[in-house]
């Protein structure tokens, strides 16, 4: 794929962040946008600002991920408004905040159906037109912590390892089967976008501890602007990267944990609460007296 002009390219949780980077850069390029999210007003917003950039057509739709009939109607309606489908970016994701033993399971069936199952959905759903337009692409938005884990991110960890392994799955399998479709799985390190902020945390922490942390990690963490991130992963289209790395702070911790193997845990369970500054100690059960 030499460029993505008059390309249909559909991006998920385009409402904010990543996601609306992603429409407004490839509005400016002609692509032709099919977009969702399950906030309406900022997905209203981010369908006007990508026509003013000059996207040829703009579609919208409220959607969540989560729902599997959805996203399959969803497809072939975008398929049957433009005849083709050429990108797919399964961007919207949630995060979940809390140590294990405190993470109920109504919040991990939550994270797993936006983040996991949400990708599993839309690439099932869309692949077979990705499939039928001779050169299609299709991008699954993972993130740093689907390359290592961190404490008190345990779900949200096996949700992002989960897409990368189901997104070098498929590559692999349009590789066997000589395909042309493209397969890119990205890895977000810190990005200003508004996911700390809507972030679920476990009801250990208060409203003030929850509000205290998440400025730290928009002031102090994500070090990249959505901007910037959309213009990696675009460029990774282009040149039909199998992986994506954003942000400073990936590539660098990526290249950390490579090195020190299984070593990197305790170095990050030693290190990591001094820069997430977590609030309190988890409840897990008392340990049992030695006789």
């Amino acid at each position: 794929m030499k460029n993505l002009a008059n390309k249909v390219v559909v991006i998920t949780g385009a409402g904010s962040g990543i996601g609306r980077a992603l429409a407004l850069n490839l509005a400016a390029r002609g692509a032709i946008l099919a977009l969702s999210d399950v906030v309406e007003a900022g997905l209203a917003d981010t369908t006007h600002r990508a026509r003013a950039a000059g996207a040829p057509a703009v579609h919208s739709r409220l959607l969540d991920v989560s729902d599997r009939e959805a996203v399959a109607r969803y497809a072939e309606s975008v398929a049957t408004r433009y005849g083709r489908v050429n990108v797919v970016i399964n961007n919207a994701g949630v995060a979940l905040d809390g140590a294990f033993a405190d993470v109920e399971y109504a919040d991990m069936d939550w994270i797993m159906g936006v983040n996991f199952w949400g990708v599993v959905h839309g690439s099932k759903a869309f692949l077979p037109h990705l499939i039928a337009s001779g050169d299609g692409h299709l991008v699954n938005v993972s993130s740093l912590f689907g390359l290592l884990s961190v404490p008190h991110q345990s779900l949200y960890n096996a949700s992002k390892f989960a897409v990368r392994g189901l997104s070098e799955a498929i590559r692999q399998e349009m590789l066997v089967e000589g395909i042309p479709v493209g397969v890119t799985v990205v890895h977000p390190g810190g990005v200003r976008t508004g996911i700390a902020r809507s972030a679920r945390s476990t009801g250990r922490r208060t409203p003030e501890e929850i509000l205290a942390a998440n400025r730290h990690f928009d002031e102090t963490l994500a070090r990249t602007s959505p901007e910037r991130a959309a213009e990696i992963i675009v460029r990774g289209i282009l040149r039909n990267r199998a992986r994506v790395l954003v942000g400073a702070d990936a590539h660098v911790l990526h290249a950390f944990a490579t090195l020190a193997g299984s070593r990197y845990q305790d170095v990050f369970a030693r290190y990591f609460p001094r820069v997430t500054r977590p609030t309190r100690r988890a409840t897990w059960p008392s340990r049992p007296r030695r006789s």
